[in-house]
């Protein structure tokens, strides 16, 4: 939780920079943004994330390692209110992957309840931990000049859900117990995660370049089938929107 608070405060204040630095360039003063003209902004775009990915909970027989990585993208569709173009909402569709690299620690995906163990019999080159998700993130934008948003201030809360549909661990051993080296070994199986995930979203930037973050509201194991862990995500969002 300490590098989660850290992350979190590092987030807070670029955010606020961000906006002191845009916050009287981009916003004219005593414009009526009803009648702004949007003929020009598109509708439809990407969204591409890249992130440091965490857990929260009940992690203390948890040793990660490196950097741990999120990596999504989304198809998303823009509508702006009419009276209030300022601010719009959106909706898409995409795909969600994490990657949790462990430190002489192993989990087997087969048992339940799920345990992280302890492994020194073995010298790892990599360990970690990868699920993918079909997601669906939905979002309530504000854009300080919605005439040129590619050169304006803006801001996004949401929520995302997503469905599981892939869970795996991945071993790459340098040498074994037997003296065994330079193989690898895969591990597939979802039966102890939740197989539904839902989390809360906010971005904040400036262009086509925002930080984003996410959590996880519900819990990333089955309830009885493992530790409680609530996986977070802080990194940087390229969009135009």
């Amino acid at each position: 939780m300490k590098r989660f608070s850290l992350l979190l405060a590092l987030f807070v204040i670029s955010g606020n920079y961000i906006f002191a630095q845009t916050e009287t360039d981009s916003i004219p003063k005593k414009k009526d943004w009803s009648k702004a003209q949007l003929s020009g902004r598109a509708a439809d775009h990407f969204m591409l994330q890249l992130g440091y990915h965490g857990w929260g909970g009940d992690t203390k027989n948890i040793n990660t390692k490196g950097f741990s990585r999120t990596f999504n993208m989304y198809f998303m569709y823009d509508f702006p209110f009419k009276s209030t173009p300022n601010f719009s909402a959106a909706a898409g569709v995409g795909v969600g992957t994490d990657n949790m690299f462990l430190k002489e620690t192993t989990v087997d995906l087969t048992k339940s309840p799920l345990t992280f163990t302890g492994d020194t019999s073995a010298t790892y080159k990599k360990y970690k931990l990868a699920t993918t998700y079909l997601e669906i993130p939905v979002e309530l934008r504000y854009t300080a000049n919605p005439e040129n948003f590619n050169k304006s201030f803006k801001a996004a809360i949401g929520l995302k859900v997503g469905t599981m549909v892939d869970a795996h661990t991945k071993a790459k051993i340098s040498r074994d117990n037997e003296g065994n080296g330079n193989y690898s070994v895969r591990m597939k199986d979802r039966r102890n995660f939740n197989s539904t995930r839902l989390a809360a979203t906010v971005r904040i930037g400036y262009g086509v370049f925002s930080l984003f973050g996410t959590y996880q509201i519900n819990t990333f194991v089955r309830d009885g089938y493992g530790p409680n862990l609530k996986p977070y995500t802080i990194g940087l969002c390229i969009s135009g929107l």
